[in-house]
């Protein structure tokens, strides 16, 4: 005979209701089991992808967001003062190296070639404004700093005798007044100078005193130009006036026979009476060695306060504030063929021409209140 098994329940008997309720709590355990396992799972994975990206950067970096692009502004800081003045200053001191620069060059491409020309006396238009000008320009405009009046009475063409006083040891008032017409006059006209024997028997002064375009102080000379319609210069005071003592300064010596009057004269050029004041103070000559001026051959050796005990540093001119004063024209053209034989005539024009520039002289020096500051 068969018999049936029977299950027999673990925790004892019960109602079926109670033997469900049983079955379904443990499907719940078993399922509440088996989402604790997959979290595990799943926390191990994350840890160990985590370890790998720590040994590996370069395989798991996050992207880096990009970096936003920046338009550029003006700064707000506002430039110091006078930066823009120094900048300016800057720009023109490299402007004038260029400049300096490509003249140098365009006067050696000229010489090279033979591109300039020379006048009966050896004026030498090319040399004198590339080379003997700019020379003489810091000295004028830095060093004596020198003020100008009445330029516009030398005329704008035809032939002009510019007559001025004369001082200070060593000529250099004729070398500033030259520079004062040829860059200040309106038509800017060079200056052709009469000068001594002496300055074109000193080898290279000579040499130099030509190509600059000045020539022998003498009537045939000064005719020639003025007929040339040049400005020419005469200082009639000669090495009188540059020798004479610093006791005697601004205090005109005589002026010669006139010989200067008589070329104006015969060419009816204007005679321009010029006043220079500052030149006396440039080598104060407080002596003369006489016995050494003769064995050179000189008209004189001069003693200053600095020459000859400093040696070379003695030869510097002092600073002085300079002015130079062009005065109305004198007229020669109204007077007769024979004026200029007249001595009457020749002495007449010299003394006035001379007592005009000896009052300017001293009006200029009425208003001087310092040597070296003006």
């Amino acid at each position: 005979m068969n018999e049936v098994a029977k299950v027999i329940p673990l925790h004892g008997t019960g109602s079926g209701r109670d033997g469900a309720g049983r079955q379904r709590a443990a499907r719940a355990r078993a399922d509440n089991n088996r989402a604790d396992n997959n979290r595990a799972d799943n926390n191990r994975a994350d840890t160990g992808a985590a370890s790998s990206r720590s040994r590996h950067p370069s395989s798991y970096a996050e992207p880096t967001p990009p970096i936003p692009l920046l338009t550029p502004t003006e700064p707000d800081i506002e430039p110091a003062a006078g930066a823009g003045a120094e900048s300016s200053q800057i720009d023109d001191a490299k402007a004038k190296i260029v400049d300096t620069i490509s003249e140098t060059a365009e006067f050696v491409r000229r010489r090279l070639a033979g591109d300039y020309t020379v006048d009966e006396f050896g004026y030498d238009p090319h040399f004198a404004d590339a080379v003997w000008l700019p020379l003489l320009r810091p000295l004028f405009d830095k060093w004596f700093r020198v003020e100008i009046k009445g330029i516009e009475n030398i005329p704008d063409d035809g032939g002009a005798l510019v007559v001025a006083n004369h001082a200070g040891v060593i000529p250099v008032d004729a070398l500033m007044t030259s520079v004062a017409v040829r860059d200040h006059h309106p038509a800017h006209r060079p200056l052709r100078m009469l000068a001594a024997d002496m300055a074109f028997e000193m080898p290279g002064v000579g040499t130099i005193a030509r190509k600059a375009g000045h020539t022998l102080a003498c009537n045939p000379d000064a005719e020639r130009l003025l007929r040339m319609g040049e400005v020419a210069a005469v200082f009639p005071e000669g090495f009188k006036g540059i020798g004479k003592p610093f006791s005697e300064r601004y205090k005109l010596q005589r002026f010669g026979r006139g010989g200067f009057v008589s070329a104006a004269l015969k060419t009816g050029a204007p005679i321009m009476p010029c006043s220079i004041v500052g030149s006396e103070e440039i080598y104060p000559k407080i002596g003369d060695i006489t016995p050494l001026a003769r064995l050179m051959g000189m008209p004189y050796f001069p003693v200053t306060p600095f020459f000859p005990h400093l040696g070379p540093l003695g030869l510097v001119p002092l600073p002085s504030k300079w002015y130079i004063e062009f005065g109305k024209p004198i007229y020669t053209d109204s007077y007769d063929a024979q004026a200029s034989e007249d001595p009457m005539v020749l002495f007449e024009l010299t003394d006035h021409v001379r007592e005009t520039i000896q009052h300017t002289l001293y009006r200029l020096l009425a208003k001087r209140r310092n040597v070296f500051l003006g």
